[in-house]
């Protein structure tokens, strides 16, 4: 075993998990609130707590080998638009490209249209031009860049941002305009054939702006950090679940830096299931991803209205946390988006915080006050307030009855935002399995997070998936996955050339000068590197790739079919595509220690034997049982909640639990013909607010599921980025009863077209009809209204 300490942390914005693996292998863990006036970093107090250093004493490099950070530092500052003081730089012409962007509609139906803030103060039209093949049109004119460069240095800008035309295949004029900016005194300066060297200017100058915007932010984090810890190295999460050096780090790879830990965690129970859903709820959201024997990632992102390039692990996030704002509008019951976050937090923080989930939670009994740790209150030293949350949700349980005349208790209400809260987090779920054509019954849900445990089963149960897999670490399972995460990077290329077996030949060279610029990003005296050639292709004329690896000709294609047709539902001829991009990706094994361990220390607190929980309608008596004292194959009465020093875990009767070799748990939905009820009280047949939202977030996830498949497979540019199209459902009397947010004039009429073609008498099963009829429902001859009718028994 090393004789030094190694350390990971996810800074979330509630809580930031640390992870410390002793000399022995023993795993220590702590978990800190990410924002506290008890210290300035709670990933820095946390490695001192676990070394048994005072606030102020240095940290001693010779006994720790590396720090391993997961962060929403950039996160933070791209949504609060808190990033570097930037200009851009782009062929004149097109200085207005990024506010008029593409023809995407974020929010389309709101009245009031707010487009995002862009990230730039400045924007400079500069005099060049190649044309698509990278010639020189018109040469460089420099003398105005020159000048443009010293007014904003003087005015306050400190980033560049460049972005030229055709710079994807010829970045002659950005390099030089590169020279320039360096010469001129920029310390970041950002080259988008460097941030993004493939084809569209939108979103290659997009990305290299989020590179200027956001880099500078993160250096003065890292030299924070590093100021603290010395000589000792320290290496960062990528979006793309691999680690860089704190050097190599750049703003573009950071937004997804902690969830991308829990989906490399969650690859590491392939072998006890093969296809997992991974389930992170934690307290500012959740954050949800399928594995199935390798990484999905996808390259084009939107985070706070600004669309860009990066490789990221493909994860899906919904704003529902343990922190998430209970609200009432009067008729419905909501959850979210807004969250209490670390400070003021939760009402039961004692900081005069609003109502959330962890409140519900608390008030139900599914949380022990006793498993918090003392960080809360005026002093920040208290425990949680049961008595403060209870009071705050009979105060909204007497606001809902009086706004609708029911009489409902504290605990239905209760219980109802927490279905509310499963239904919400099913949508990603669904986005990232069943949208993706993969059946959720032949997936396990891997629960983690503070507060995965609580909703897992619920969860489990409400999407149909039989089994569930609980990791002893499962509280700070992201840093786990950044403790024994791998060096990865990723470089990329344009070619936009027919696809055919000569072109396969003649790209090797272009593939090795991939890997040439991605190998001195490696040590190789830290181990071996793994190499990986990918290729992304498209039906010509279509706008979106599928990547498959580098093969032969006909494998190559042979797979391409087999994943279009496992996406899309019906197969495509393989003797016109398009090769986009090609891709090298090199990893490195980490360096963690082969022969770790779970402490069997005491935990900071005594697990009672029993205690009371409000489940399936009624308060029970469950036993409470410390995860650390479950043998492996040791079955476990249910329902119980199982205690761990960092989660619980909330088992009902509908599961049979057992510990698995890990020293985590195992749980298997027991075969039941009962059905589910999603009403606050479980008797009555009205529409209260819990079931209103309930069927609410499922019917628009229907329509929501159709809108992306017939998006992803459009050859309308038109289709694909204005979202021209609506998709919706209707009742037998053609009324509305859900729509995805596409094209609000279609709605009226497929409602007009489904009684037309009702009233005819001719619908049967099987069948699917078109429409374009002027009379019915028809808005104008190019709409074609497509009726799938479904008959239920």
């Amino acid at each position: 075993m090393s004789q030094r300490w190694l350390f990971a942390a996810d800074r979330g914005g509630t809580f930031t998990d640390l992870i410390g693996i002793a000399p022995d292998g023993v795993i220590h863990s702590r978990k800190l609130r990410s924002q506290s006036p008890a210290y300035a970093d709670a990933a820095v107090a946390g490695i001192r707590q676990l070394l048994q250093l005072s606030d102020n004493q240095p940290i001693p490099s010779d006994q720790v080998s590396v720090v391993r950070i997961g962060t929403t530092v950039a996160t933070n500052a791209l949504l609060e638009r808190k990033g570097e003081p930037t200009a851009l730089l782009i062929t004149r012409g097109f200085g207005d490209l990024l506010p008029i962007g593409n023809q995407a509609r974020p929010d389309i139906f709101a009245l009031a249209i707010e487009k995002p803030e862009q990230l730039y103060q400045q924007v400079g039209e500069v005099k060049e031009r190649l044309d698509a093949a990278g010639e020189v049109i018109l040469a460089l004119d420099e003398a105005p860049i020159v000048e443009r460069l010293q007014d904003w240095k003087a005015s306050g800008i400190t980033a560049i941002a460049v972005a030229l035309m055709h710079s994807w295949i010829n970045p002659v004029h950005e390099i030089r305009i590169g020279q320039l900016a360096a010469e001129a005194g920029f310390k970041q300066i950002s080259l988008s054939h460097r941030c993004m060297r493939l084809i569209k200017l939108v979103n290659r100058a997009q990305t290299t702006l989020v590179d200027a915007y956001l880099s500078p932010v993160l250096l003065r984090y890292v030299n924070r950090l590093q100021s603290e810890l010395g000589t000792i190295p320290l290496e960062f999460m990528q979006s793309s679940g691999g680690l860089a050096d704190a050097g190599t780090f750049t703003g573009k790879e950071a937004v997804l830096s902690g969830p991308a830990g829990g989906v490399v965690a969650v690859a590491q129970r392939v072998d006890q299931h093969p296809q997992l859903i991974g389930f992170d709820m934690g307290g500012t959201s959740t954050d949800v991803c399928r594995y199935g024997g390798e990484f999905e990632f996808r390259h084009e992102v939107t985070t706070a209205g600004i669309a860009y390039h990066a490789n990221m692990l493909q994860i899906e996030t919904v704003a529902a946390g343990g922190g998430s704002i209970l609200g009432f509008d009067g008729q419905r019951m909501t959850v979210g988006p807004e969250s209490a976050g670390a400070m003021p937090g939760p009402v039961c923080y004692g900081q005069g915080g609003p109502l959330t989930i962890t409140d519900a939670n608390l008030v139900l009994g599914r949380l022990l006050q006793v498993t918090f740790p003392r960080q809360f209150g005026p002093d920040q030293r208290g425990e949680i307030d049961l008595q403060a949350s209870r009071l705050a949700l009979t105060q909204r349980t007497d606001e809902i009855n009086r706004a609708t005349g029911g009489n409902l208790s504290v605990e239905q209400v209760a219980q109802g935002y927490l279905q509310i809260a499963n239904q919400q987090m099913a949508q990603p779920i669904r986005r990232v399995s069943v949208a993706r054509g993969y059946d959720l019954r032949d997936h396990a849900l891997v629960s983690f997070g503070g507060a995965g445990g609580l909703h897992a089963g619920e969860l489990a149960t409400l999407l149909g998936i039989n089994k569930l897999l609980i990791h002893p670490l499962a509280g700070i399972y992201s840093a786990w996955g950044i403790a024994t995460a791998a060096r990865r990077h990723e470089r990329e290329r344009s070619l936009l050339r027919p696809f055919t077996s000569e072109l396969l030949d003649q790209i090797t060279g272009q593939f090795e000068q991939l890997v040439d610029e991605l190998t001195p990003l490696f040590d190789p005296a830290q181990g071996a590197l793994q190499r990986r050639d990918l290729l992304d292709l498209r039906p010509q004329g279509s706008d979106s790739y599928l990547t498959i690896n580098r093969a032969d000709y006909q494998a190559s294609c042979s797979e391409f079919s087999k994943l279009f047709h496992h996406h899309y539902g019906y197969r495509v001829s393989t003797d016109n595509l398009e090769l986009v991009n090609i891709r090298v990706e090199i990893s490195q094994a980490g360096r963690v220690p082969t022969e770790c361990r779970y402490p069997s220390l005491a935990y900071p607190f005594t697990v009672p034997t029993e205690t009371s929980v409000y489940l399936q309608g009624r308060w029970q008596t469950l036993p409470c049982i410390a995860l650390q004292d479950v043998s492996p194959d040791q079955s476990l009465p249910t329902p119980a909640l199982v205690i761990s020093d960092q989660f619980t875990l909330l088992i009902d009767d509908q599961y049979a639990a057992v510990g698995d070799q890990s020293g985590g748990l195992m749980l298997t939905r027991r075969c039941d013909d009962r059905q589910e009820s999603n009403r606050a009280d479980g008797s009555s047949a009205e529409a209260d607010p819990v079931t209103l939202e309930i069927y609410h977030h499922r019917f628009m996830g229907i329509a929501e599921q159709m809108g992306v498949t017939l998006q992803k497979t459009a050859h309308s540019v038109n289709m694909k980025e204005r979202l021209d199209f609506s998709c919706a459902l209707f009742d037998r009397h053609g009324n509305l009863v859900a729509n995805a947010p596409h094209i609000p004039v279609h709605l009226g009429a497929m409602g007009a077209t489904i009684k037309a073609l009702v009233s005819q008498g001719n619908i049967e099963p099987g069948c699917v009809y078109a429409s374009n009829h002027p009379a019915h429902g028809g808005s104008h001859l190019p709409d074609v209204t497509v009726l799938a009718p479904v008959f239920a028994k």
